[in-house]
């Protein structure tokens, strides 16, 4: 089987797989954020969140449900920084992703992956680390919305974490993108092969 990349660029396609998969599981699990509600865990992601009040007609009270699920719309997420988190973030995983798996068909496929296409490929991987990124840093301007200050004793504020803390598909999602832009964008460069140029 021929590849079309250099050992370099092998290290490169598996970073990047690793990479795209950290950010992409950290992006769709609602564990960005840890609180509580009624003495039971809440957690919350960009678009998810597990754990939510509902009214219980039979006891005519309010109870906690304790399901992880999406919000039933675009406009029901909490915020609108969340809401541009969530496409942001969103993007630059598929972006990753596509690369990663283009990295990938490269160990497979012969003359797929050149030098030129291996730096647009970094290029492209660092605009999606820098997207990720971006949806990270904009996530605590969210930490203000009634739902979060609900969770942490109502005393979250932007960037203010409250009673709350961070949890781990925050630092996943983050750290996957930071290590495709640092580390995989700089491989990319040195991941195909020169091309073979023939005399006719």
């Amino acid at each position: 089987m021929a590849s079309s990349l250099t050992c370099a660029g092998v290290v490169w396609a598996l970073l990047s797989f690793l990479c795209a998969a950290a950010s992409c599981v950290g992006f769709f699990m609602p564990y960005w954020l840890l609180g509580s509600q009624m003495d039971k865990s809440v957690s919350f992601g960009t678009f998810r969140r597990c754990a939510y009040p509902v009214r219980d007609e039979e006891r005519q009270a309010t109870v906690m449900l304790e399901q992880c699920g999406r919000y039933a719309s675009f406009q029901g997420i909490p915020s609108l920084e969340w809401r541009i988190c969530t496409v942001v973030t969103g993007v630059g995983c598929g972006l990753l992703l596509l690369v990663a798996l283009t990295a990938l068909m490269g160990c497979c496929i012969s003359d797929l992956i050149s030098r030129t296409i291996g730096r647009v490929a970094g290029g492209i991987q660092f605009v999606g680390g820098l997207l990720i990124g971006s949806g990270c840093a904009l996530y605590p301007l969210g930490w203000d919305s009634e739902e979060v200050r609900q969770t942490c004793s109502n005393s979250s504020d932007q960037f203010v974490l409250g009673s709350c803390e961070i949890g781990w598909a925050y630092y996943c999602t983050g750290s996957g993108a930071a290590a495709a832009m640092l580390v995989c964008t700089w491989l990319a460069c040195f991941a195909g092969k020169k091309q073979k140029h023939y005399p006719y």
